[in-house]
């Protein structure tokens, strides 16, 4: 089975299959076999991309009376934006439309929550499962063979550890040792062993070390690394799942009373990269600018620049493989300091009081908000710099998504008020909070992107990839053009198809 693109015609085959993950046929039978029997043993079945996209195709039964946060199977049919906090499927993603008393600007922010996904409420598992289902389904991963090794800053990871449980398989998590507490409190209970948590050097922004750790442990051939940076299938399977979702709620807030609203932008933290492919549809479909974010402490595509910070789920001082850099319209830099009060202000009873009596908060408002983890945080703020850069009034609306909520950061959250405010968070310091990072949002540290600051950015992700991790420069450069990333998506309803044919299979074993 072949996609029609184009790729292989200029590219070489063996590294796209090997390297990015881009088979579109079967290259080891042996092993899809055994996957084959593993899956028929734990009675595991695939859903497509195109029924993640729209789950009203999915047979409601194959999830009922399965807990959302279980190691079973059956919660692979809930990998999608359809659900609610109880893992029911909902008609329409989970949103807030977030008013101009919070934000200050007149134009609406769309926020499509994530924490809704099943076992890690946090959307990576999404990005884990895109990922991994090519790898299966092409005979390239063998459960009886391989470890999953899953090279994350903290969800990825968990979200692969979470997918490699429900696909039969052992997962291993690699990750900065300074992540916040509860993603590793989560990962002590989902692991096969404890050894199969990896912690490496440093915090967020220290990538290159979950690398170097991985192309040590890569010398294992029983080691298959699947690091999200440089999968495609991330950006595939966000393109199509994670941007038809956003679409809808667009589309849903339109037809609710913004019926005169355009969907102007999309901002997105990068740290992979994956998830801002959504964008790139929202583009295709609506004419929507893409908006890159990343954290001003290190700002990566701002000023080719480096440092920490503790914006939890952004990776950087580096461009990863999978972002299409050339079909990004603004960079934005939102500093830590920002994300890390605002989360104070937002799960705090003084906070939340200040909120509701000064500016008129709604109670749903208030709980909305504590749905906002760090680099959540960090999306808004965006939206709100690029609606001030741009321009933008009341009807150019723009679309984010809460990566995670703020169940993943109490421990982060006691460091802030314990070393920002002496351990006791005031009214008074909840309004010094929303006077500097909400009341007075600025257009610093953004760029309006021309071509020549598109070529800059695309070209500092040379020295990561085919200096350091040796990434054929045919390929490196073939993704400054946009054919390139059309025919990347061309493999999904490929890989819908062997899908399809894999589970057969299963079927047959049984």
């Amino acid at each position: 089975m072949t996609t029609g693109h184009s790729l292989e015609s200029t590219l070489d085959a063996s590294v796209l299959s090997e390297q990015l993950g881009l088979a579109d046929r079967v290259v080891n039978d042996a092993s899809l076999q055994n996957s084959a029997k593993r899956f028929a043993e734990h009675n595991i079945v695939l859903p497509t991309f195109a029924e993640l996209a729209d789950p009203s195709t999915i047979p409601a039964g194959i999830t009922a009376g399965v807990d959302k946060n279980a190691a079973d199977p059956r919660n692979l049919y809930r990998v999608h934006w359809y659900n609610n906090l109880a893992g029911d499927r909902v008609d329409v993603p989970n949103h807030v439309v977030l008013p101009s008393s919070l934000t200050g600007i007149d134009s609406p922010i769309i926020v499509v929550f994530g924490d809704r996904f099943p076992m890690i409420t946090a959307h990576k598992v999404l990005a884990a499962y895109s990922c991994f289902v090519p790898r299966v389904i092409t005979g390239q991963f063998d459960p009886t063979k391989h470890r999953a090794v899953w090279p994350s800053t903290g969800n990825y990871a968990r979200g692969g550890i979470a997918i490699s449980r429900l696909m039969g398989s052992r997962g291993v998590a690699v990750l900065p040792a300074g992540m916040s507490q509860e993603r590793f409190d989560w990962l002590d209970k989902w692991v096969v062993d404890p050894s199969d948590i990896v912690r490496t050097p440093g915090t967020e922004s220290n990538v290159k070390e979950i690398y170097d750790a991985c192309n040590e442990m890569a010398k294992d051939p029983g080691n298959f690394i699947l690091n999200q940076f440089c999968e495609f299938g991330n950006h595939a399977g966000h393109y199509e799942v994670t941007g038809r979702a956003l679409a809808h709620a667009f589309e849903h807030v339109k037809a609710n009373g913004h019926s005169n609203i355009r969907l102007a932008a999309f901002t997105s933290a990068t740290g992979s990269a994956g998830t801002i492919a959504a964008g790139d549809r929202l583009k295709d479909i609506y004419g929507t600018k893409v908006v890159a974010v990343e954290a001003l402490e290190c700002p990566t595509m701002l000023e080719n620049g480096f440092g920490e910070h503790n914006i939890q789920g952004i990776g950087d001082k580096h461009i990863p493989l999978i972002h299409n850099v050339m079909n990004t319209d603004v960079v934005v830099g939102v500093s830590d300091r920002a994300t890390d009060e605002l989360d104070v202000l937002f799960n705090t009873p003084a906070g939340q009081k200040y909120l509701q009596t000064r500016h008129g908060a709604s109670l749903e408002l208030i709980d909305a908000l504590t749905h906002f983890g760090f680099s959540s945080i960090c999306n808004v703020l965006a939206a709100i710099k690029t609606a001030k850069l741009l321009g933008y009034g009341a009807n150019d609306a723009i679309v984010t998504i809460a990566t995670d909520g703020g169940d993943l950061y109490p421990s982060e959250r006691a460091k802030t008020i314990a070393g920002r405010f002496s351990g006791n968070f005031t009214d008074i310091n909840a309004a010094e909070i929303f006077s500097e990072h909400l009341g007075s949002v600025s257009t610093d540290n953004m760029i309006d992107c021309t071509e020549r600051d598109r070529n800059r950015i695309f070209n500092l992700g040379y020295y990561t990839w085919v200096e350091q991790q040796g990434t054929p420069l045919n390929i490196f450069e073939a993704r400054r053009s946009q054919s390139f990333w059309q025919s990347v998506r061309a493999f999904t309803p490929v890989w819908d198809g062997l899908v399809n044919e894999f589970n057969a299979r299963v079927a047959a074993v049984k």
